[in-house]
This record gives structure tokens, sequence and C-alpha cells, in this order.
């Protein structure tokens, strides 16, 4: 069985991205897909939003790159409520992972090699990346196949686009051959203001992107937040809401395209 390992990034902050990550895995979930979550991102919102709480002495992902050689992932992967559903939690130690890893030989494979025995069992790893360009995301770009780009439907996130594709392009040149964009998922959309139909309708036309865009566009929900709150994604939390609705449809969509 193959697994379809897949980064979610961007370098700018607010865009849905780990929204994006925990309701996405879920939405695979119910569509009895096997999913694990890496948290890379030291915030450890996925983390949470999947339910999961890391407790003193617990491995987690700080503990796999600071010390490969020592660390198991087995071990630290952590079921969820939901079976078939499992996170390799994030630490806020995590944030000075920078720092440490800067003069180490080979950082930018830390990742690579900290889940290179991961089990075969999933059929999809999903990846959350910190809001910024730094050494955890390059160490993403180096492990996954593919990289899913939230977009949301506001200027500064579409402007960004091009600094995220040329980090891919220049990781792919230099580290990882393999790495492509899956595509561009567009999120935060309310069809009642024009700046969000705007920049939908430039994401459809403009060349680099028209052609990366899924079909399901992710729609501004207060369901989602709510189910963050909670700790529980939107498509367990409310199942008829327009979250839980969108984010099956592009779990669908996604394993089409993958598949």
């Amino acid at each position: 069985m193959q697994t379809h390992t897949i980064a979610i990034a961007n370098e700018k902050g607010g865009v849905g991205k780990t929204v994006t990550v925990i309701n996405l895995a879920a939405a695979l979930n119910r569509l009895n897909r096997k999913v694990l979550v890496v948290d890379m991102d030291p915030q450890a919102n996925a983390t949470k939003g999947l339910g999961v709480s890391v407790e003193a002495g617990q491995p987690n992902i700080y503990g796999l790159l600071s010390d490969p050689d020592a660390a198991d992932a087995h071990q630290a992967i952590v079921s969820t409520a939901w079976e078939g559903l499992d996170v390799i939690p994030s630490h806020t130690d995590l944030s000075g992972a920078e720092v440490e890893l800067t003069n180490e030989h080979g950082r930018e494979n830390r990742l690579k090699e900290a889940l290179a025995d991961l089990p075969d069992a999933y059929d999809v790893v999903l990846i959350d990346t910190p809001p910024s360009l730094s050494l955890l995301t390059v160490n993403v770009f180096t492990y996954a196949r593919f990289v899913l780009v939230p977009c949301q439907t506001h200027p500064y996130a579409y402007g960004a686009l091009q600094a995220l594709f040329d980090t891919i392009g220049a990781v792919k040149d230099a580290i990882n051959p393999d790495i492509t964009v899956l595509g561009i998922l567009a999120t935060f959309y309310d069809h009642r203001t024009r700046v969000a139909r705007s920049i939908l309708d430039r994401l459809k036309n403009e060349a680099a992107y028209r052609d990366l865009l899924f079909k399901t566009v992710i729609r501004t929900n207060t369901a989602i937040a709510e189910s963050a709150d909670k700790g529980r994604p939107v498509v367990f939390y409310r199942r008829s809401s327009f979250g839980a609705i969108d984010y099956t449809q592009f779990a669908e969509e996604m394993m089409a395209r993958l598949d």
C-alpha cells in the first residue's frame, strides 16, 4: 500500500492551514482512510484540535528531531478518540529546534530520518507546518511527497503564493526532487464579499494556479471555530455544517486526484 505524505503549508499565517490539517484528517478518517497527523508547528494547535494533550515526558516531534538516534517514531504516535486517526504531537520546545539544529550536519533531513521507520499502515500522513519559512518547514518539504496549499481568499494570502512556490522549487532543485504541489485549496470563502470573489476568480484564471486549484472551496463557517474550541474536528462536531460538508467533499476530491 502506498502512503501519501502531504505537507500542508503556507508561509502566510491565518490562511486555514491547521484547520485544514485537522478537518481533512477527520474527513479522510470518515472515508475509512487511516491517517497520521505530524504536528510540526510549535504552537501545537493541530495536536490540541484533535483532542490530544501532551503530558510531561511524553514522546513528541521535538524529541524525534533533537535526538533521532534515541527517539522512536512508533512510541511518539498517539491515538485520538477516533480509531484510525493518530497524531505525533508537537511541543512548545519545538520553537527552539531552529537554533539547536542550525550548526548540525544534515539538519534539513532530521524529520525524514526520524520518520523513516513509520508503520506503513497509514494511507495518508498529513504534516502541519509553521506559518513561516523556517528550518522546520524545510524539514517537512524534504520529507513530503506533496504540498497542499491552503489559500485564504484575501489579497495578502494570494500575494504570498509566489514566495511559497519559489521555496518549494528551491527544495525540489536542491534536496527533494520528488516533491510537487498537489494543489491549492481556497479557504475562508464568503461569496457575499467582493474581495473574496475577486481572489477566487484570480485563482481560477491565473495561469500559474488555475490547473492546481481544487474545485472544492472551504466556506467561512462558525462551526469550524466552535469545533476547534472543543478539540473536535468539525466533521465529528457538527456533521450538517458547511465546514463538515466542505471538508468531506474536499477529502473525496483530493483522494481522487491522488488515486
